[in-house]
């Protein structure tokens, strides 16, 4: 999939042309981070972000943000230093990262679970797949070793 900041300062492809999962989480640290109603997380095996985000003036256009999880895990927040985009998530123990639904091209909206409603500041669709909290330990459909293909973030 296609996926770009909202200046276009940054572009990439993800590596799969469609996400493992989809969220749509409604807790409040995605509203804030968001400062609109859900966060969406498309969720991909890792991959390197493109080495050629530079501005060309020079300088690295991607920039990071870290914050600490509720289980005790750093969270690496990459966006845009010109529009602020925030378009990825990662944590270094894991093999997934989230891609922020907004930057994508042709996502797919349907598939997507929402968890953390108790916090939901809008209905839920009827049908879809909910989760008061967090879901239990997803489940990507892909095997282990496809996930622990080498590469990192950036």
């Amino acid at each position: 999939m296609n996926a770009s900041c909202q200046c276009g300062s940054i572009r990439f492809k993800t590596p799969l042309p469609k996400p493992l999962a989809l969220y749509i989480c409604h807790c409040v640290t995605c509203q804030r981070q968001t400062s609109s109603a859900f966060g969406v997380s498309a969720i991909f095996p890792r991959f390197s972000l493109p080495a050629q985000l530079q501005l060309h003036g020079g300088g690295n256009m991607l920039s990071v943000y870290t914050r600490p999880t509720a289980n005790g895990q750093t969270l690496y927040c990459y966006f845009c230093k010109r529009c602020g985009t925030r378009l990825v998530h990662a944590t270094p123990n894991k093999n997934v990262v989230s891609v922020k639904g907004g930057c994508l091209e042709g996502l797919d909206w349907k598939s997507a679970i929402h968890i953390w409603t108790k916090s939901a500041m809008v209905p839920i669709p009827e049908g879809t797949e909910s989760h008061r909290e967090e879901c239990s330990e997803p489940e990507y459909g892909v095997t282990q070793e496809v996930l622990d293909q080498p590469g990192g973030l950036c």
